[in-house]
């Protein structure tokens, strides 16, 4: 499922473009201007939900963008919406592979099935930055 979460870009002097995501604390990153780092914070936080849904943490629904509130002494630039995808419910596939690329797989993921899930995600992301 696509949702649109909110995310706070701000930089101080002599700084990068922090990216803050008010809806996942602890979840940052940053770039040298602000295109990078909408770049990094979507990267970011799109391992941060596929963290949380691996370990079947709630994930929370998004703040409205015109809710969304920051310190007084915070130089923001721009609250903006960063578009990810929520994993959903579980499905199982028949995939094939080179056996030779299983036997990679296997001697570095102690889960053949998340690893090629991370794999997925990764490229997605990937190509949707790059369109």
């Amino acid at each position: 499922m696509k949702r649109y979460y909110p995310a706070i870009i701000d930089k101080d002097d002599g700084s990068d473009y922090g990216i803050t995501f008010p809806d996942f604390p602890g979840c940052i990153s940053a770039g040298k201007n602000p295109e990078e780092a909408i770049a990094m914070g979507t990267e970011a936080l799109n391992g941060h939900i596929a963290l949380m849904a691996e370990d079947d943490d709630a994930i929370p629904a998004p703040t409205p963008v015109e809710a969304v509130t920051w310190e007084e002494d915070e130089h923001v630039v721009c609250v903006t919406l960063i578009p990810v995808v929520v994993p959903g419910k579980v499905k199982r596939i028949n995939v094939t592979l080179d056996e030779s690329l299983i036997e990679e797989i296997d001697a570095i993921a102690p889960n053949r099935s998340g690893f090629l899930a991370d794999a997925a995600r990764a490229e997605l992301i990937r190509r949707r930055s790059a369109a």
